[in-house]
């Protein structure tokens, strides 16, 4: 049975995204020659494990502009825009991602994620999508979740889990 795998690039402080939904926190560039070494390699090994990504809307919407232009993201950037997308949303209904094959708008991602799950293929990738992941993890369809951090702090925003938070 394949796996959700749910990453969320999240600071020290457990933020997430900034309180406008921003991701200025992110840089847009996942190598450079500052690069930890190993850090690429897991981040290389990580998307040769999907094949699928799984999106919410608001994640959709901040990143189909940019990914399916990003041609300075080499072969990160070929491996991600080549891979099968999902968008939850009840209000798409189409989800173009460039000159890649567009995404399938599913307004029931909770049974989508579950039918995937059941069909062969690599381990499915939920990028982002706070509000998407809450709602999945809730109906226990992820079987594995990792947390990347940029490595700096944001003091405000949205906060990945509500552990600690009131």
């Amino acid at each position: 049975m394949r796996k959700l795998k749910v990453q969320q690039w999240v600071t020290v402080d457990n933020i997430v995204a900034e309180e406008d939904g921003g991701l200025g926190f992110v840089s847009a560039k996942p190598f450079s020659e500052a690069s930890d070494k190993a850090f690429e390699a897991s981040i290389m090994g990580f998307i040769d494990s999907v094949d699928t990504m799984i999106l919410g809307a608001n994640t959709y919407n901040q990143t189909k502009d940019y990914w399916p232009h990003a041609d300075e993201q080499g072969e990160y950037g070929e491996k991600l825009n080549n891979l099968t997308k999902f968008v939850a949303s009840s209000k798409l209904e189409a989800a173009p991602w460039g000159d890649f094959p567009a995404a399938t708008v599913t307004s029931d991602p909770i049974a989508t994620v579950r039918e995937l799950k059941q069909q062969s293929g690599k381990d499915l990738w939920l990028w982002g999508s706070l509000k998407l992941m809450r709602s999945l993890m809730a109906a226990a369809s992820s079987t594995r979740s990792g947390c990347w951090s940029p490595r700096c702090h944001a003091a405000r925003g949205r906060a990945c889990s509500r552990i600690g938070r009131t």
